[in-house]
């Protein structure tokens, strides 16, 4: 079995924490751990589990890897979708993938970003599901709801579960987000689930049903996992053959017209942590209902979640609200309006604001960069890159650089000259001048970069050469 784990959201609900360039599954939400790698994690004791296959989106394909290494998986295939088709094109590439290396495998497929806080339950669930895909199944989970939740899509069930196969039901049909009236009604009939967007199918049986009521979809997933090309770690999908698929989930697509549709149930502590006060939901709490990251004083506050990441955060006399301090931002909401957050995030991306796409702090293939301050002609960057990495080799048009080394030693290509630079130590690149910047030690690379120019943009960059394949 192959678990797919699609990680190609982009998580604006949960604006500050969660940017376009860092979504919230590369983000620790819940523990140490990112959401990505909680839902490997949680695989661990499965039994015939081959390597993971991800599908991401390319700009994140860095931090994929990364978070995988410090799992220590080195085996995943990383697919790299070029552009977004929704769910039933991505599984579809991933399924086309595993049949060019293993015969017919089963492919268990979760999203990324989601929690489920009981791991025996889920992987009894799995196990249930196995059965039942292993005999040509296409699987959905279906959570057991809790509440009359109007933000999830429901599966209806049959009464009785399938001859031979333990909790597993035939799907009578799904239904779209209800009203709270349709929802009450849901949950009392006891025939309903919430959709999970989590599957289990034989390759071969998924291609079988999208041939017979998506080909478009098939014929450019297979056009464009064949024209592949492998990209370090990254196995990189065409992008003009992906492009021609429709963009369509595997709901829709498939198991809402398929007659081979079946389900499991499942609790599990499950949420898709779709919003904070989904988090907040999920989240320990103190004995006034408040759930409580980083450096956080309360006083006379109830219901809240406040999660402080840079500063000291101090909340007096709230209640049920959302407090969310990052670098470059501050969010403080009623968690009954958190949703409108959605409003707030268009409305930075009309004006054009970085706040939306990047953190202040910036993860790159070799390291990272904190933009610590900036003004009109200058800005200055903490850098931090870490052993054995390299900058590309390149120059800028509208800036020149001051690099100053805190700590380790800096290989610096300046110009025709190449020379070490150690603790205490500045080099100046000119304007127009190439350059590269690698880490030769042992130990992380920390110096800071002042900017001076006209334009200060990441875009004023010319690339002759980049051991990470970036254009």
């Amino acid at each position: 079995m192959i678990p797919v784990i699609l990680s190609g959201g982009s998580g604006t609900r949960l604006w500050p924490l969660s940017r376009a360039k860092k979504p919230k599954q590369f983000l620790s939400l819940v523990n140490e751990k990112s959401m990505l790698q909680n839902t490997l994690l949680r695989l661990k004791g499965i039994e015939q589990l081959a390597p993971p296959l991800v599908v991401c989106n390319e700009d994140h394909r860095f931090m994929v890897a990364e978070q995988l290494r410090e799992l220590s998986i080195t085996d995943a295939c990383i697919m790299l979708e070029p552009v977004g088709r929704n769910t039933a094109p991505a599984i579809a590439i991933a399924a086309i993938q595993a049949l060019q290396t293993e015969q017919d495998p089963l492919l268990l497929v979760l999203a990324a970003d989601h929690v489920i806080q009981d791991i025996p339950a889920f992987q009894q669930a799995v196990a249930e599901a196995r059965v039942a895909a292993e005999a040509g199944k296409l699987v959905t989970f279906g959570i057991v709801p809790v509440s009359a939740h109007t933000g999830y899509g429901y599966i209806r069930r049959s009464q009785q579960s399938i001859a031979g196969m333990v909790n597993t039901f035939e799907v009578t049909e799904f239904k779209e987000k209800p009203d709270k009236n349709t929802a009450e009604r849901y949950l009392a009939s006891g025939e309903y689930c919430w959709n999970s967007g989590m599957f289990m199918f034989k390759a071969s049986s998924l291609l079988a049903e999208l041939e017979r009521f998506a080909p478009d979809i098939v014929s450019a997933c297979k056009l464009a996992v064949t024209s592949a090309s492998q990209d370090l770690d990254f196995v990189r999908i065409d992008n003009q053959a992906f492009s021609t698929s429709p963009s369509n989930s595997l709901d829709y697509a498939v198991l809402e017209k398929s007659d081979n549709t079946v389900m499991v149930p499942l609790q599990a502590g499950w949420s898709d942590v779709g919003s904070y006060d989904a988090l907040w939901d999920v989240m320990a709490k103190d004995a006034q209902g408040n759930a409580c990251r980083g450096d956080v004083m309360l006083e006379a506050t109830h219901n809240s979640y406040i999660n402080a990441e840079e500063k000291l955060v101090a909340v007096i006399g709230l209640d049920n609200v959302i407090v969310v301090e990052t670098k470059d931002a501050v969010l403080v909401a009623d968690k009954n309006d958190i949703q409108q957050v959605k409003n707030i995030v268009q409305r930075l991306q009309s004006y054009g604001r970085t706040e939306v796409d990047l953190h202040r702090e910036v993860f790159r293939p070799w390291g990272k960069y904190d933009s610590v301050d900036q003004g009109t002609r200058y800005q200055v960057k903490h850098i931090t890159v870490k052993p054995g990495a390299k900058l590309s080799v390149q120059k800028h048009h509208h800036r020149a650089e001051h690099w100053v080394v805190v700590s380790g030693t800096a290989l610096v290509r300046n110009g025709d000259q190449e020379f070490m630079v150690t603790e205490n130590e500045s080099t100046f690149i000119p304007i127009g001048v190439v350059h590269s910047l690698e880490n030769p030690g042992k130990i992380p690379l920390e110096l800071i970069e002042v900017q001076s120019g006209s334009y200060l943009g990441e875009d004023d960059i010319v690339r002759y050469a980049d051991k990470y394949g970036r254009g």
